[in-house]
């Protein structure tokens, strides 16, 4: 997903991906945007200059509400398969969709992968869902990976948030190659070693400009969902599936020890204050609340819910100020954190996140019988114990809202094709 979810300049960096998914770095609002205002595109989540990061919200924004039970509004969907150019490829925001787009037109990977995860989990566009997987296959790079910006060196958080689309969409990244690479292949070279002094079992992002892998935390986040092949949406890992987060360099990096390396990586930067903190320009250290979701979101993908309850409980107690203030896509950041760690959205910290992003757009079409259920029978359900698992209330919505023709959401690609 953070915010994640970076252009091929370096301004975008700052703002752009990844949420997710994401994780990448999400690139929330930086002004309040508890309801869009009149000059903001029909349909789009916030109402603040999408610019940099229209697609990449609102495709955040749709993935949250979809893990919630919501069914997002038609208008909010149709806003983000228009923004798709005719390639397949989407980028951060095109003020006029109707305009074909060009060789100015800016489009990248990380906008083009959120989107397909977006449109895969709300269903009914395999179209432009595999218009947009065709696009991002025909820009890989010879390494396996993918950077921002097609023809870019491959980074660790792009080359993740492609993994994430693919996964979502039931392709196994291990067969979509170039030059006999894998993307796994590519993120891997990303991955440090144990020792203190060379990484500690993070990730970079990429070489930096004399050529040295440096720890990153935001692409660490991103590099643990990448190896474990997840996408911004995940559940939490358990049983003999979740290895121990200790870091190794024993035998070469595996995938799966690549995620453990950099699950204990970001367990120990977050062990002392239980959030992550990141400096701009010289200033101070400041608390990360998006890397910080995203290390949620990655530590409970590896290791279970119990690795990220620090972090967690950190959020709940202090996120809501700076989610109100950032806007749709900080919103979808906690819900997709409390999403993996199987935590109620509706009471997080004492916020409905789910009701304050759903404030930020169009008016959702309508939930789940699921999340009905959970929202108007609260106080019953707690007089009776019922901890029923939160994990399915999507396949029953999808089904009763698109209707038996795209029921079977995860069976195969073609119900995801148009009714």
């Amino acid at each position: 997903m953070n915010v994640r979810r970076r252009s091929s300049a370096a301004a975008l960096a700052a703002i752009a991906v990844i949420g997710a998914a994401t994780a990448p770095a999400v690139a929330a609002d930086p002004s309040p945007s508890s309801s869009p205002s009149e000059s903001a595109p029909s349909g789009l989540y916030g109402s603040t200059d999408p610019q940099y990061d229209g697609v990449w919200r609102q495709s955040l924004a749709l993935l949250a509400q979809d893990t919630a039970g919501v069914v997002p509004s038609p208008k909010a969907v149709k806003w983000l398969t228009d923004q798709q150019c005719a390639n397949g490829s989407f980028g951060p925001f095109r003020a006029d969709p109707a305009k074909a787009c060009d060789a100015k037109t800016m489009v990248d990977t990380n906008s083009t992968a959120a989107a397909v995860q977006a449109l895969w989990a709300v269903g009914g566009h395999g179209d432009v869902v595999e218009g947009a997987l065709g696009w991002l296959k025909s820009v890989q790079n010879k390494d396996g990976g993918w950077g921002y910006s097609p023809g870019t060196p491959s980074d660790a958080n792009s080359t993740s948030v492609v993994i994430g689309a693919l996964t979502a969409t039931e392709t196994n990244p291990e067969d979509v190659r170039k030059g006999g690479k894998s993307p796994y292949d590519a993120l891997l070279t990303f991955a440090l070693p144990c020792a203190k002094d060379k990484g500690a079992g993070a990730f970079a992002f990429q070489p930096d400009k004399d050529g040295k892998l440096l720890p990153n935390a935001d692409a660490t986040a991103a590099g643990v969902l990448g190896s474990l092949g997840k996408g911004l949406v995940t559940e939490a890992g358990s049983g003999a599936k979740a290895k121990a987060a200790t870091c190794s360099d024993a035998d070469g990096p595996t995938r799966e020890q690549a995620a453990a390396n950099g699950a204990a990586h970001l367990a120990d930067a977050l062990a002392e204050d239980g959030h992550l903190v990141s400096a701009l320009g010289g200033s101070a250290d400041q608390p990360d609340y998006g890397n910080t979701a995203d290390a949620v979101v990655a530590l409970a993908a590896q290791g279970g819910a119990d690795r990220a309850a620090e972090p967690l409980a950190w959020l709940e107690k202090n996120a809501a100020k700076w989610a109100a203030e950032s806007g749709p896509a900080a919103y979808a950041q906690l819900i997709l954190a409390a999403h993996a760690t199987g935590t109620d959205p509706r009471a997080f910290g004492g916020t409905d996140l789910v009701e304050k992003l759903n404030a930020t757009g169009p008016a959702p079409q309508g939930t789940t019988a699921k999340d009905t259920a959970t929202a108007s029978d609260a106080d019953e359900a707690e007089k009776k114990d019922d901890d029923s698992p939160f994990g399915v209330w999507w396949f029953v919505g999808v089904c009763l809202v698109f209707g038996i023709g795209v029921g079977f959401l995860l069976s195969n690609r073609n119900k995801k094709q148009q009714p």
